[in-house]
């Protein structure tokens, strides 16, 4: 799951109480449609710093609530308000996600693009800006491995 740290860091989950928040704004059917169907209570899922000085995985986190209707698409005053969005029918969702640890360093794009092992990786292929993104047992323990 990716954010960008000026927006909501690890360290801002950290923070958070219980160390746990909603993980919100995610506006891609692709995205919304793992959240809601797959992603699964106790799963563990990296996170990923993006648009920033070093882009990479910082830490893992785990899911403590599945798929639900994102209340901020109706919320008027909120940037991630979505007016086609219905209450009755939501068409967006959200996840809870609780913090887990912080890498002992941040596992780079750049470092992780050239290992053959991570070729169907979808945060390594070109031109996939998924905010979420699907990671296989084999390359989550290979991801580790490089800790």
């Amino acid at each position: 799951m990716k954010s960008e740290p000026d927006t909501f860091g690890i360290n801002d989950l950290i923070n958070r109480p219980d160390q746990t928040e909603h993980w919100d704004g995610v506006r891609n059917y692709q995205a919304r449609n793992m959240m809601r169907d797959e992603m699964k209570l106790g799963d563990q899922v990296f996170f990923y710093h993006s648009n920033c000085e070093l882009p990479g995985i910082v830490g893992i986190m785990e899911i403590v609530k599945e798929g639900y209707p994102d209340f901020l698409a109706f919320d008027p005053d909120d940037p991630h308000f979505d007016p086609k969005s219905d209450p009755q029918n939501p068409r967006w969702m959200m996840v809870d996600v609780k913090f887990v640890k912080t890498l002992c360093r941040t596992l780079s794009l750049k470092e992780l693009k050239p290992h053959e092992q991570l070729a169907d990786l979808a945060l390594v292929r070109r031109g996939n800006r998924l905010s979420i993104m699907p990671v296989s047992k084999d390359q989550w323990d290979y991801i580790l491995s490089l800790e």
